[in-house]
């Protein structure tokens, strides 16, 4: 493969990556308002889900690459977490203040918290086996089945006030689940090209695979995310974006680094098994929550300032570490 091919592969998977991404979304979300949803739920769930499909894609392909496939791995997890939280979140609380809602502060972002502590003990011998990635995902599918219970219990408190509305401003199922069919081929294809072009290149640079992951692949398997918070940001629909960020770092830490244990057990460096880059991913959790919490349940646009800021700060060291 010459350097070129390596481009132009890179630029085609993160188009692919994006445009079904988009089809996904789109999709999955006509869904869900059919059946009632709130847009929290509809955030923490079914838009999550679809925006952590290139992070999952792309970390399952990184580990049946075989060698240093555990990096990517890990490392796209780290930095698609990192991403969002800070370069997305910061992103998006610029364009409009993100109010965040009480009860996500008291359920969603402990578990999003704890879900990146639990790697620790996994991850701290280097290695995740099949039994491993079974219990992560064992424990995103205890969180799956608890939101949606809880979502099932509010709703039966409430009016059933715009459903039918809903219903009927959606068109046809068919249409919505041949998107979300489409979107997951699409996916798939482009993250194994992103992952390619991407570790191509970045060898050819004098870059580790580990950085690779942290920053190009991260940051392509994060375009989703982005997108989405943007739009929802420009539209006012705060509860579609913290659900999007706060649901997709869930799905990243236990379902990506759980499906990826099960398709292929693997090995991965030091820096990821509870080194430096874990630690940095856990503290931008705990810099997200105070950020939230000092401003009384919102970001402002300084707040999201600073963040774009740190995450600039945090790809200069990834840079400068170079082939760490």
């Amino acid at each position: 493969m010459s350097t070129f091919s390596a481009i132009l592969l890179l630029a085609g998977g993160l188009v692919i990556l994006w445009k079904c991404a988009e089809f996904l979304v789109a999709g999955a979300v006509a869904l869900a308002e059919l059946l009632g949803v709130s847009s929290l739920v509809v955030g923490l769930t079914v838009v999550a889900m679809g925006t952590s499909a290139p992070e999952a894609a792309a970390s399952i392909a990184g580990v049946l690459r075989g060698v240093s496939g555990g990096d990517i791995a890990v490392g796209n997890v780290y930095g698609s977490n990192i991403a969002n939280l800070f370069l997305i979140g910061g992103l998006a609380a610029l364009i409009r203040p993100m109010e965040v809602r009480l009860q996500t502060i008291r359920r969603e972002i402990p578990v999003m918290l704890g879900a990146g502590v639990l790697l620790w003990p996994l991850l701290r011998n280097g290695h995740i086996s099949r039994i491993e990635g079974v219990l992560l995902l064992g424990v995103f599918l205890l969180f799956m089945f608890f939101t949606v219970w809880r979502a099932h219990k509010e709703m039966a408190l409430q009016a059933v006030e715009g459903k039918d509305a809903a219903v009927g401003c959606n068109g046809k199922i068919g249409k919505n689940v041949l998107l979300c069919v489409v979107g997951l081929i699409g996916l798939a294809i482009g993250a194994k090209m992103t992952v390619e072009g991407a570790v191509y290149i970045g060898r050819a640079v004098g870059l580790s695979e580990g950085v690779i992951a942290l920053t190009m692949i991260a940051f392509g398997t994060s375009l989703p995310e982005l997108v989405t918070c943007v739009v929802a940001s420009l539209k006012g629909h705060q509860d579609i974006s913290i659900g999007n960020l706060v649901g997709s770092n869930i799905f990243n830490t236990l379902l990506v680094t759980g499906a990826a244990g099960v398709v292929s057990p693997f090995a991965i460096g030091e820096r990821f098994a509870g080194g430096v880059d874990y630690w940095i991913m856990i503290g931008v959790g705990g810099v997200f929550c105070g950020a939230v919490i000092a401003g009384r349940r919102v970001i402002g646009r300084i707040g999201g300032a600073i963040l774009v800021c740190l995450y600039g700060v945090y790809i200069v060291y990834l840079l400068c570490r170079g082939a760490g």
